[in-house]
């Protein structure tokens, strides 16, 4: 009997049925494009922690997403939309959370193959949080959600939009955040930035489908779903699953017993697990798609060092010191 068979069986699971490895599968991949100088991902051995002061019921609550506001005339944006750098945005920006803002995650390395990025509930639970809201399970939605900048580089998110979102929640009055990544680096983003408010009086909540980074990073509290990349906040077209998903979000919140708590959303995607073994895997793109994927990379990071430089450029002008030196891979 061969250990396939065996292995079905024994009613296991596929080996590769388990969470995707992103540091390793991108690092591989970048490589595998003509790119050397791999990324060095953010770790911590220690994690702050702060627990809610206060019942849920009573408490402030906001939302901290990494999705861009639609911009006109930026070239395409939306559903199947292809890696967009024009798109991006380069500083923490608000919005009322009253209104329902058109957001969108083209300028992402979110899973195209297997997310079809036309319903935003699924990385931007305002909707579910409304509803928690009016049914008493949250005491109050802050007037502002923010986006958080996904710059690549390390020290600006540090030295710069930890702290301005920081003093936009305080400004708001916030006792808790929920966070809300797409691709790969935007966990560890919002990673880093879970730890800062935590740091200062805040306690947060990341809701994710990249495991290893944010548990890499170090965080105090992590929903971990095991979709593709794109939907954190819960299946698309799924009503049910969008507020199961943010219900048990708001329990890992409230209860989690200290720092690095993950807690596994148990609802599945849709369909064969096959869909795993896509994500930035060389093994299953031809020659020819590589090189051209190579290229679109290329013109994609000269587009964005270009925009990134002209916001540091920006910054400094206003008499900011942003230090983001790194050049890493990535970018």
């Amino acid at each position: 009997m061969s250990a396939s068979s065996d292995q079905q069986d024994l009613g296991f699971a596929p080996m590769y049925d388990q969470p995707i490895a992103y540091m390793q599968r991108t690092r591989e991949w970048y490589l595998a494009l003509g790119y050397g100088n791999p990324y060095t991902w953010a770790h911590y051995a220690e994690v702050p922690f702060h627990a809610l002061g206060k019942p849920l019921s009573a408490a402030t609550v906001t939302l901290i997403t990494t999705a861009a506001p639609y911009q006109e005339g930026k070239g395409p944006q939306g559903p199947g939309a292809p890696y967009n750098a024009a798109a991006k945005f380069y500083e923490v920006y608000s919005l009322p959370t009253g209104c329902d803002p058109d957001l969108r995650i083209s300028h992402v390395a979110i899973d195209r193959k297997h997310t079809s990025m036309e319903d935003s509930r699924t990385w931007f639970p305002l909707a579910a949080l409304r509803a928690s809201v009016q049914q008493g399970r949250v005491g109050r939605l802050a007037a502002r959600f923010h986006g958080a900048p996904t710059n690549r580089s390390q020290r600006h998110t540090l030295a710069v939009d930890c702290a301005e979102i920081l003093r936009r929640c305080r400004e708001d009055r916030v006792d808790a955040a929920i966070l809300v990544p797409n691709c790969p680096v935007c966990h560890q983003t919002v990673s880093l930035l879970a730890r800062h408010l935590e740091a200062h009086g805040i306690a947060t909540v990341i809701m994710g489908c990249a495991k290893d980074v944010v548990e890499y990073c170090g965080v105090p509290r992590f929903l971990f779903s095991d979709f593709p990349l794109g939907n954190g906040a819960g299946r698309p077209h799924d009503s049910e699953s969008q507020r199961r998903t943010l219900a048990l979000a708001l329990q890992v919140l409230e209860s989690a017993p200290g720092p690095r708590t993950t807690v596994q959303n148990l609802q599945r995607w849709r369909g064969d697990p096959d869909w795993k073994l896509d994500y930035c895997n060389a093994a299953r793109v031809s020659p020819a798609e590589l090189q051209a994927l190579r290229e679109q990379a290329e013109s994609a990071r000269r587009l964005a060092r270009g925009m990134r430089e002209a916001s540091l450029a920006s910054e400094r002008g206003a008499g900011l010191d942003p230090e983001a030196s790194q050049n890493k891979t990535l970018g």
